[in-house]
């Protein structure tokens, strides 16, 4: 049997792209010529705006066919259920050393399978069902898996959402500081999908402490930044614990890594990741993020500061062209308003070959889809572009926004920028 069965909670749109997709006559030979067409549209058809998108160190993306990621790994190193896996405990043990010196860290976790599960690692470690979980809403970028529909409800989780200080589109301390008090909740994170200003870590781990909570830190999108010091770190202004996704801003393989100073929430997190949700894991995956994290040491610094240039270059650019971009930022990110919905105009780009996304905006809200726009800048600036190549690239986008289609003209521009830098 070849057919899918019929999924009715799916949205009409989902549906009806699935029916378009039968099983191949050769499958093989189908995913291949898919893994190429992949390749054509990021690597030459289409520009990369998404935060949430970048490129690997081709010696890293090499590793995830090395023969890692099919060999067991179930257990500690020293100490696995299975022979033969010296070289892999080695990169797992060499893999946590870098993330550690990276993230200025005493434990780090490797094993975790992408950014949401670091969260419900996190989540699972830390507290129970029917405790109570603070999280930034969708209106400042606030993540689902920290919501009821993600991980904080999987985990059982009372979630209420944090109160908004919309012009640095983050958390109010004072009025979290009074919900806190009522709510005492178990779990108070920070970061988010789109983050514009540095976050107010050191007034919230204080709150935190006030009430008997762990103060979690999601650096899903930040984690690149603040490898490369053009952020704040987290760790050292308060957080208990970092998670993040590893192939964003920090440009590894799609994975997760959660990185603490404190010893008993790292047992705690160790005793989830084995026994409890990961037993064997990829170990490719891993030995990719251990070059991955090394890059960063050697290059972080020119990495997260050429970025953080041109997404204020392109923001600035954008706004010249009459755009109207949502405030200001100090990161890779920026957000614009557009009057239709992020989505709708997610679209409208993509036409042109130019990739970004929807993102929640503490604005009016836009009927049937997100009411801002989300762009940044890891894969365009590790391609090569820099600040200076970024009002060209606003006109075009300016030209799309419009309605214009210019495909042609972002195909021309992208084409010169096919390295990888920032990799050793």
């Amino acid at each position: 049997m070849t057919e899918l069965a019929p999924r009715p909670w799916h949205p009409g749109a989902v549906q009806a792209r699935i029916r378009a997709l039968p099983l191949p006559a050769d499958p093989r030979a189908e995913i291949e010529r898919l893994a190429a067409e992949n390749r054509r549209i990021h690597d030459r058809d289409c520009l990369n705006l998404n935060p949430a998108a970048n490129v690997m160190n081709p010696r890293a993306e090499a590793l995830l066919a090395a023969g890692l990621g099919s060999r067991p790994s179930l257990g500690l190193p020293g100490a696995k259920y299975e022979t033969g896996l010296e070289a892999i405990e080695a990169i797992e043990v060499v893999a946590a050393r870098l993330a550690c010196a990276v993230f200025g860290a005493r434990h780090a976790e490797v094993r975790v399978p992408s950014g949401a599960m670091a969260n419900l690692f996190a989540f699972t470690a830390l507290a129970a069902p029917g405790d109570a979980i603070v999280a930034p809403p969708a209106a400042i970028g606030g993540h689902v898996t920290h919501h009821a529909p993600g991980c904080a409800g999987l985990r059982g989780l009372r979630v209420v959402e944090a109160p908004v200080d919309a012009a640095r589109y983050t958390v109010d301390v004072d009025a979290l500081a009074k919900l806190a008090r009522e709510v005492r909740p178990r779990i108070i994170t920070l970061g988010q999908s789109l983050n514009l200003h540095p976050h107010p870590v050191a007034k919230v781990r204080e709150i935190a402490d006030a009430v008997g909570a762990v103060l979690v830190f999601d650096a899903a999108h930040l984690c690149g930044p603040i490898a490369g010091g053009a952020w704040p770190n987290p760790l050292a202004e308060g957080a208990h614990v970092i998670t993040m996704s590893t192939y964003k801003s920090l440009g590894g393989p799609a994975g997760g890594l959660i990185v603490t100073d404190d010893d008993r929430i790292a047992e705690a997190l160790e005793r989830v990741a084995f026994p409890g949700m990961t037993a064997n894991f990829d170990a490719g995956r891993v030995a990719a993020l251990g070059v991955a994290l090394e890059d960063w040491r050697e290059f972080g610094a020119d990495y997260a500061r050429e970025m953080t240039a041109a997404a204020r270059a392109l923001s600035d650019a954008l706004r010249a062209e009459g755009l109207p971009v949502h405030g200001e930022t100090r990161s890779h990110q920026f957000a614009l308003e557009p009057p239709g919905g992020g989505q709708a105009m997610a679209q409208r780009l993509r036409a042109s070959g130019l990739l970004a996304s929807g993102i929640g905006l503490p604005l009016d809200p836009v009927a049937g889809d997100m009411n801002g726009l989300r762009m940044g800048m890891p894969e365009a600036v590790r391609r090569g572009m820099r600040a200076a190549h970024m009002p060209e690239l606003a006109a075009l986008v300016a030209r799309a926004w419009r309605g214009e289609t210019v495909a042609d003209a972002v195909r021309a521009f992208r084409a010169p920028f096919q390295r990888v830098d920032f990799a050793g």
